[in-house]
């Protein structure tokens, strides 16, 4: 299972590797793949982790999530 995640307020490589690594922390998330330069997240799943527990995350480390499809 895919989910694409849209990411607002990433600047560099240095946001990108925190997202990535919250991301990844999740029971469930195989990978995440992470550019500041588009804004979004392709994040690779196991099994299904839900919307809030990814926003959740991402928010964590103090960037907005746009939306997740």
């Amino acid at each position: 299972m895919i989910k694409k995640i849209d990411i607002e307020g990433m600047k560099c490589g240095h946001c990108s590797s925190a997202v990535k690594k919250a991301l990844e922390a999740l029971n469930g998330v195989v990978k995440a793949d992470v550019s500041h330069e588009t804004g979004k997240a392709v994040v690779e799943l196991s099994e299904n982790v839900s919307d809030d527990a990814l926003t959740k995350a991402v928010t964590d480390e103090d960037f907005t999530v746009k939306g997740i499809e």
